[in-house]
């Protein structure tokens, strides 16, 4: 479980980062070790390689912010029958992804994640 945790709070953290770089106006890259062959010698080589983050907020129809969590492709179920939080504008985010990743922390989420983590499960089995 500390293992799923920890993966949920990286991706908080990114879209935190995400966010403050959206309010700030600048581009937001980060960097991920990745095995790269070379195509004539057949050598493999690790290089660090920018990775294109997508946002988890959206604009709503009432110019509100709106934000799911994500665990894998799973959306996370904050509470029974909403997996969403409206938040009045977007330079909120940042407070709200440090509320959440305290929540994570303190372990308030680890049923949402295990109810995610047995629905991608269950989609690998045949």
């Amino acid at each position: 479980m500390v293992k799923r945790r920890n993966k949920l709070i990286n991706k908080l953290t990114d879209q935190r980062e995400l966010a403050i770089a959206v309010i700030e106006g600048r581009n937001f890259t980060p960097q991920r070790l990745r095995t790269v062959v070379d195509r004539t010698t057949g050598e493999r080589t690790v290089r660090e390689m920018p990775v294109r983050i997508k946002a988890w907020w959206w604009t709503g129809e009432k110019n509100e912010t709106l934000l799911s969590v994500f665990y894998g492709s799973e959306t996370l179920e904050l509470s029974k029958g909403k997996s969403a939080i409206e938040i009045a504008s977007i330079k909120e985010l940042p407070a709200v992804f440090d509320t959440l990743i305290n929540a994570a922390l303190n372990s308030e989420l680890d049923a949402q994640i295990e109810s995610a983590s047995t629905k991608l499960r269950d989609g690998f089995k045949k």
